[in-house]
């Protein structure tokens, strides 16, 4: 418990600066697609993946990296730039099933 008590006193007081800011920013943002989903979800009585989460999935990854570039953390760099290839082909494979779909509904070919 005392070690728990030293970190959160040591957090309390570090000297918090624009980078951090970015950091909270993304982790924010980030966190802010799995709100979504829940109410997108809880609205349709199913389990729904609106494209809002994957424009924050990418937003937050691509702030995340700022930060972890920052840090100069490879493994941290690594793990916000592998995934943001997925967020990307997830919105253009949504982008043209819309676009299917609004094919289709016109009547075209």
């Amino acid at each position: 418990m005392h070690m728990l008590m030293d970190w959160l006193m040591a957090t309390v007081r570090h000297p918090y600066d624009m980078w951090d800011a970015i950091g909270f920013l993304g982790a924010a943002v980030f966190g802010a697609r799995f709100i979504i989903q829940w109410l997108k979800s809880e609205m349709e009585g199913r389990s729904v993946i609106p494209i809002a989460f994957w424009y924050c999935s990418l937003a937050g990854a691509l702030i995340n990296l700022v930060y972890v570039i920052h840090l100069r953390s490879l493994p941290l760099v690594l793990g916000n730039v592998l995934p943001l290839f997925i967020y990307g082909r997830n919105l253009y494979l949504t982008y043209r099933e819309r676009g299917r779909l609004a094919e289709a509904a016109s009547g075209g070919p």
